[in-house]
């Protein structure tokens, strides 16, 4: 058989070229216009049919770049035969084999011996055969798949056949095997993976951990991707002790609304016999022309909910469950004004332990309040304070309540200080359900409110741990007069006395709520010195001293309170001592009898994530006293520990114990925690979390990071990435 003419003098032309002329222009196009640029050390073909290019062989099609030893490209078929050190770069990834078949038109073919490397995921993997299966496609018969870095093998998934799809950025395996140190430990069936860390519809790893109160315990969630702005979470979870409990989740976000559900329902506890479940509810919502509502809905079926269920002492030690919903509007109110309405209706679900029972606070349905701030009304200040209020209780005294505030100020202020004269005045008025004891069903009570606040600010500038600071020293006054009234036949609905504290001795009242106003007629002296950095203006650190000094003795008082004109003396220190070293601290003494009230201090160390130490100490005169010790410290390398105990000196009990260990290596950590708390009056939950995290695939064992974080202030995640 005789070879035409024509293609004789093309094949005559390639073999004159020069090694690596074809990389200038392109050889040839294929079918949809992407132009073929072939290099090699040699290069043989026949006109319209084939080309055979051998040596340092480099392929550019588009984004795409192969390089082997020997490719063969048939023309009219579009099907290409390659051997030999085969890369095959693109823009998602690389593959690497020994011989590939590939029609360039359909991205259609398979690699034999392939090896994978995912650029944006960092995942990369190998496998029996690899087979392509369009543009962002291929699959893999017997293919495995890792985060770890090359030669390091960690962790993989071994599966029969695996998928990788590149537009989707997910991968999917068939009769799954998830390998540990080369020990197998777990096998799914199918598994759906991200291949970026983004949101994705599939089951998530299986939860495991154990609890005194509930056993040993399994949970596989299964994760729903719904829309960009709304997704569930469905967790059958099995315990030992007590059966198989639903968790579910759904949160949702619009651009005028967003909120989460959760709802978790325990058909048949066989320790209690009876069908438990929790609710909780968190919806807002912006109605638009200055109008927000919220509602806010938590339920459980009994007392013992959480304490039996739960491994979080941030809701073992709940003992009311917000039931709230709410209407708001703001607006401004002229040039130096605002205006707020709030509409509410309010009740609780009180969870009672049996060994300290609780009386449950009042419901509020409804509830009306209104306040407008007016400033600058030529040099006077404008506020008022309105509330209407519907008390409801099953057992207690209720009725309706109004209350009025409105007050008047003068701030006269420079650049080194001020002075700030306030008159107020409170009209209450009530609607029983029953008389009073002094026989009256609708009691009223109107009150003046007169004080004078006043400063100065000094400022020097000074040097400290060779930094330069500004130092403040800021003497304080403040003095109010409330005449005193009876009030010991009115309802108390909401009023509790407040917490002593720096910021509440310049304060006009002593009482929260509007049922108790109490009588007054005191000074207040304080001073304040502070350490503002030169460089930043930043705050570095506060100390304050004040006391309170009475020119009579107090007449109202709740429970038993001390009526001395003498005052408690209260010292706060607070801010960086250095760098690393931070402290909250704060003395209460009284000084009728010399006796320490309150004591409240906090150290923490922390010189670098990963790295904080933390001692703290309370205590209030007759009611507690207690320590708290936390810590998470490097201790080898990769290694970490972390514990804290929080312990009541006065019952010489354990409140919250916490003890771990968390590995961290170059892809995967391992996360070993125990945790024990009080739940009840002498009783006590102990949990125990294990976690093993395989970076960039999934978490297996139970999530112990928010009780970590909730036990030790400051802990940091310093899982390797």
């Amino acid at each position: 058989m005789q070879t035409p003419t024509l293609c004789i003098l093309f094949h005559v032309l390639l073999l004159m070229l020069p090694v690596g002329a074809m990389g200038a222009d392109p050889l040839f196009q294929t079918d949809d216009n992407h132009p073929i640029y072939i290099d090699a050390d040699q290069i043989d073909g026949y006109y319209q049919q084939e080309i055979e290019a051998t040596g340092n062989v480099r392929v550019r099609r588009g984004d795409h770049v192969l390089t082997a030893d020997r490719i063969k490209y048939y023309q009219d078929t579009e099907d290409m035969e390659v051997e030999g050190n085969i890369m095959l770069e693109r823009v998602d990834d690389i593959l690497h084999g020994s011989y590939l078949q590939l029609n360039l038109q359909t991205e259609i073919g398979e690699l034999t011996d392939p090896r994978y490397f995912i650029k944006d995921g960092s995942g990369r993997g190998s496998g029996n055969l690899l087979l392509l299966e369009g543009e962002d496609h291929y699959r893999l018969k017997k293919g495995n798949y890792t985060t770890c870095p090359v030669d390091n093998d960690d962790w993989y998934i071994l599966a029969d056949d695996l998928r990788i799809d590149n537009e989707k950025q997910v991968g999917t395996a068939r009769r799954v095997t998830v390998r540990f140190k080369d020990v197998p430990i777990l096998y799914v069936p199918w598994m759906n993976f991200s291949l970026t860390g983004q949101r994705k519809t599939g089951l998530l790893a299986p939860v495991i951990g154990n609890t005194a109160r509930s056993g040993a315990e399994v949970s596989i969630p299964f994760y729903w991707n719904i829309a960009p702005n709304y997704d569930a979470t469905i967790a059958p979870r099995y315990m030992s002790k007590r059966g198989l409990m639903f968790n579910n989740e759904f949160r949702y976000l619009k651009p005028t609304l967003g909120g989460e559900l959760f709802f978790d329902l325990l058909p048949d506890d066989t320790v209690t016999n009876s069908t438990r479940y929790a609710l909780a509810l968190n919806h807002t919502h912006w109605l638009g022309s200055g109008w927000f509502g919220a509602l806010h809905y938590n339920r459980v079926s009994d007392d013992n909910y959480f304490r039996d269920l739960s491994n979080n002492i941030a809701f073992t030690s709940q003992t009311n469950l917000l039931q709230q919903a709410t209407a708001s509007y703001y607006s401004g109110l002229g040039r130096d004004g605002s205006l707020m309405f709030n509409a509410l209706l309010q009740q609780f679900q009180t969870i009672q332990d049996p060994r300290a029972r609780i009386i449950s606070p009042y419901k509020r349905l409804p509830q009306f309040t209104l306040n407008a701030i007016k400033r600058n009304v030529y040099g006077l200040d404008f506020d008022f304070a309105g509330s209407w209020t519907n008390f409801s209780h099953p057992s207690l005294q209720h009725g309706l309540r109004l209350a009025l505030y409105p007050s008047i100020s003068m701030p006269l202020q420079t650049s080194y200080g001020y002075i700030k004269p306030r008159v107020a005045l409170h009209h209450t008025r009530y609607n029983l359900n029953r008389p009073t004891a002094m026989g009256e069903k609708h009691p009223s009570r109107t009150l003046p409110i007169l004080s004078l606040d006043s400063g100065l600010v000094f400022e020097r500038d000074t040097t400290m741990w060779k930094e330069n600071f500004v130092q403040t020293i800021e003497p304080r006054l403040f003095y109010v007069f409330t005449p005193y009234k009876d009030q010991n036949f009115l309802p108390n609905f909401d009023s509790a006395e407040m917490d002593f504290s720096f910021a509440q001795i310049f304060t006009e009242r002593r009482f929260s709520g509007e049922d108790r106003i109490n009588d007054s007629n005191e000074i207040t002296l304080a001073l304040t010195s502070r350490m503002i950095q030169s460089a930043t203006g930043n705050e570095r650190l506060r100390f304050s001293v004040g006391q309170k000094v009475r020119f009579r003795e107090r007449r109202l008082v709740l429970g038993d309170q001390a009526t001395s004109t003498k005052s408690d003396f209260i010292a706060e220190l607070s801010g960086s001592l250095s760098p690393h070293i931070t402290t909250d601290a704060g003395i209460q003494l009284n000084q009728n009898n010399f006796l320490t009230e309150k004591v409240r201090t906090g150290v923490s160390y922390h010189p670098a994530p990963g790295k904080v130490v933390n001692a703290g100490y309370r205590y209030t005169r007759d009611v507690f006293e207690q320590v708290d010790i936390s810590t998470q410290w490097p201790f080898r390398k990769n290694w970490q520990g972390m514990a804290s105990v929080n312990y009541s000196l006065k019952d010489d009990r354990l409140l919250a114990g916490l003890l771990g260990l968390e590995y961290n290596a170059c892809c995967w950590s391992l996360r070993l925690v125990a945790n024990r708390f009080a739940t009840a009056e002498q009783k006590t939950s102990t949990a125990v979390f294990v976690q093993l995290e395989l970076n960039g695939l999934m978490k297996i064992g139970t999530n112990p990071i928010r009780v970590l974080q909730q036990g030790i202030p400051g802990y940091t995640r310093t899982s390797l990435q």
